[in-house]
């Protein structure tokens, strides 16, 4: 009995010691836990943080963008926002005079423009935003107040897409069929009997920039155009002619996007192509 009493002895001290180690390793560990549970949580507050934050400096823009009602009640194609405005201008004009280039303000003559090019009602088509954007070129205001070079990429392809079609349909043109030097006999079918139009004219010589110019100025796109020419005093020598086309190509991409590719091709065809065989 006297051997196993310090066996029982050591057997219990060691089995005290390793409670002890399992309850100091469970308090150790809880602040880990902790301490994950707060990283956890700190992305979520941050966003949350962050978008407070955006929405503190959004109101701020809005607040100076609208200090009174009057100034919130003007279309947004009006006037300059003010968070787009510098304290100074960094640019030096040589000739302060170029500097001065006087553009339509007035919705009534613009939708007049609208009438004589789109036809009746032709003014109401389309959004009063989207009217003046269609008009507006990227260099009109630094282009802070929004330009059309998208809208007129759009438009631009969709009037190639219906001369093309054009000269498909229309019927077989002189000197379009080739005669191959080497007396070679290519496939022939009815469907594919047209596409030699395309060796006696091209899209592109229908609708020329002289003569989409000249159609601009007829309807006086001209007159309604927002845009600053570099050299007042030389329009031609500031590119008025793709400034022009431009804004006729970026009024059937509007219109192209707000009724549809169908809509915009039977205006193509009618209010731009039947205009152009006549000059």
């Amino acid at each position: 009995m006297a051997t196993n009493n310090p066996r029982s002895a050591a057997f219990a001290v060691s089995k005290r010691a390793l409670q002890h180690c399992r309850t100091s390793r469970t308090a150790s560990s809880s602040p880990a836990l902790q301490c994950a549970r707060t990283f956890a949580t700190t992305p979520a507050k941050a966003q949350n943080e962050s978008s407070s934050k955006i929405d503190q400096l959004s109101r701020r823009v809005e607040d100076s963008e609208r200090p009174d009602d009057l100034k919130s009640q003007r279309p947004r194609w009006s006037y300059t926002p003010e968070a787009m405005k510098a304290p100074f201008s960094p640019h030096i004009t040589k000739k302060p005079s170029r500097s001065v280039w006087h553009v339509n303000s007035d919705p009534k003559k613009l939708d007049q423009m609208y009438v004589r090019f789109l036809g009746r009602d032709g003014d109401k088509l389309m959004p009063e935003e989207i009217k003046w954007l269609a008009v507006t070129h990227k260099s009109f205001d630094y282009g802070r107040r929004g330009f059309n070079d998208r809208l007129a990429f759009l438009g631009r392809q969709a009037v190639v897409l219906e001369v093309a079609q054009s000269i498909l349909s229309a019927a077989p043109k002189p000197g379009a069929v080739v005669a191959d030097e080497f007396n070679r006999q290519p496939f022939e079918h009815p469907a594919l009997a047209r596409l030699d139009n395309f060796n006696a004219q091209l899209p592109h010589d229908v609708v020329s920039r002289e003569k989409i110019e000249q159609l601009a100025i007829d309807v006086g796109l001209d007159k309604v155009l927002r845009w600053k020419p570099r050299l007042p005093e030389n329009l031609a020598g500031s590119g008025v002619q793709v400034v022009l086309n431009g804004a006729v190509h970026a009024i059937i991409g509007a219109i192209s996007l707000q009724h549809g590719a169908e809509v915009a091709g039977k205006i193509v065809r009618e209010r731009i192509l039947s205009q152009l065989v006549l000059q």
